[in-house]
């Protein structure tokens, strides 16, 4: 999938940020206070829950950068 430098996100389920997290080498959900986190190492990323509602792309956007990565490689399969 080819990105442009000014690429837009669109809203992503729940089910899909866990599926390309576990792509990434993370591991979970775990329960943790009130929200699930994935783990990869020492990386720490709390799963928002957005009751049956996709998840939003602000969140989106600082999930990616929190990960360090680009929205490119998030993406990509």
């Amino acid at each position: 999938m080819e990105l442009s430098p000014t690429f837009m996100l669109k809203t992503i389920s729940r089910r899909g940020l866990i599926k390309i997290l576990r792509r990434l080498g993370f591991f979970g959900p775990f329960s943790g206070g009130r929200h699930q986190f994935m783990r990869k190492d020492d990386l720490k990323i709390f799963i928002p829950n957005p009751h049956g509602k996709d998840i939003g792309i602000i969140l989106l956007n600082q999930i990616i950068k929190d990960i360090g990565i680009s929205k490119k490689d998030f993406f990509d399969e």
